[in-house]
């Protein structure tokens, strides 16, 4: 390990300790090293345009920002919402299972967490407080644990990042998502009905069942999304970046003309709004391309990887490290940093040990996930805390059971590949 990456690893770490952002620290820590080294500031030019221009893959995550954004518009979650009521609030806990279910569908369409929590969610949060059955914490810390489901469930924007950094089929990671995303919304549910049991909650006024045709009709255009996504995909229609692109332009054209639920003014706010969440991703992207060449101009991934083969460690032993690793690092760093900056260091590792890739990116997806919850960091804590202002304390003090079933999913996860592995196998995956 050279001076000169261990002034860039200072650098990196000094100012992303002293607050500033963290892909304003990659891109400062970038450059030191470059000067360093005595390598001219264009080589960081001619990285960033090389992994733009080869990355066509990249078009996907603002389309699928914009789709999401424009699903949180109008009377489309509500909708959604109303089914989900009527399918499982009648159970003890209802508001809860309807919270994870609507979180299992909504990840069928957005793809991003913060994206969930912030819409849906915060919709949700209101109705179970105004029911009187739920404190504001509980509801809160149930929100943002089904948050997590969204990037599972395809569409993925974390997963298309993954596919970047490792040169996977994104396809198959997204039919790889599927069983565990559905696994995460089983436990979070079995969760909520032992906290209902325990704690004593009201049970809700049950939606008659002859309404549930009526609703599940209003609603049908909304489910409709996921099915055409993962046709267009595994159909041979479309690339996973085209489909992004029909994922935007249905969308719209649900809100706009379908339900009639999106002026001009509320389209070009979510049209800014997308800009700006695409371009915070875009700076962390830069900056990662920036740093992975550097990594790789110190060659740490392939040391490492002679280094755990020489050390005869097993497949399962290394997967178990990792996530830890991986748990620890998303108490401190948001999931795009994890993915684009420490995942690739292990990559060569898990060919040399035989890991099958795709398992090896479903599961450290989820892990990130779980990293959004976890204190400090904890983003969607941080996300739910400001739409619906209520305190961080009490959302931390009743996500901790939540943290610990979703552990324990991820912990089957690792020790099962099967259950990550079975759908890409019936569509042709050989790994």
């Amino acid at each position: 390990m050279s001076v000169a990456f261990l002034l860039c690893l200072g650098a990196l770490f000094t100012l992303a300790a002293i607050g500033i952002p963290i892909a304003y620290a990659i891109i400062v820590g970038s450059f030191v090293y470059l000067a360093a080294a005595g390598q001219s500031v264009g080589v960081a030019s001619k990285q960033l345009m090389d992994g733009l221009y080869n990355s066509f893959i990249l078009l996907a995550v603002p389309l699928f920002i914009v789709a999401a954004n424009i699903m949180n518009a109008g009377t489309i979650s509500d909708r959604l919402l109303r089914f989900c009521i009527a399918l499982v609030g009648r159970f003890r806990g209802g508001m809860g299972h309807v919270n994870v279910v609507a979180s299992l569908i909504f990840s069928g369409m957005s793809g991003s967490a913060v994206a969930d929590a912030a819409g849906i969610g915060k919709i949700i949060i209101e109705m179970m407080t105004r029911s009187g059955h739920y404190t504001r914490g509980y509801a809160a810390a149930i929100t943002a644990a089904s948050a997590t489901i969204g990037p599972i469930i395809p569409p993925s924007i974390p997963m298309v990042l993954y596919a970047l950094v490792s040169n996977t089929s994104i396809g198959y990671l997204f039919l790889g998502g599927i069983v565990p995303g559905l696994f995460m919304g089983v436990v979070l549910m079995g969760m909520n009905w032992w906290i209902s049991w325990r704690r004593n909650f009201a049970v809700e006024d049950a939606v008659p069942l002859v309404h549930l045709p009526g609703l599940t009709v209003r609603a049908f255009p909304a489910l409709l999304m996921p099915a055409i996504l993962l046709y267009g995909i595994y159909g041979g229609v479309t690339t996973p970046t085209e489909a992004a692109a029909v994922a935007a332009f249905y969308a719209l054209v649900l809100a706009g003309f379908f339900y009639r639920a999106l002026s001009m003014r509320s389209l070009f706010e979510i049209l800014v709004d997308s800009a700006r969440s695409s371009a915070a991703v875009g700076l962390v992207i830069g900056g990662a391309l920036i740093l992975n060449y550097v990594v790789a101009s110190e060659n740490i991934p392939n040391i490492l990887a002679a280094r755990m083969v020489g050390l005869d460690v097993h497949p399962l032993i290394f997967l178990l490290g990792v996530n830890v690793l991986l748990l620890l690092l998303g108490c401190l760093l948001d999931a795009t940093t994890i993915i684009l900056v420490i995942i690739p260091l292990f990559l060569p590792t898990c060919r040399e040990l035989g890991i099958d890739l795709v398992h090896f990116g479903v599961v450290a997806v989820v892990n990130c996930m779980i990293g959004l919850i976890t204190p400090p960091y904890g983003i969607l804590l941080f996300v739910i805390n400001a739409v619906t202002r209520i305190p961080l304390g009490e959302i931390i003090r009743e996500i901790w059971l939540f943290l610990a079933v979703l552990l324990v999913a991820l912990g089957v996860l690792i020790l099962f590949p099967g259950l990550v592995l079975w759908l890409p196998r019936m569509f042709g995956y050989a790994g």
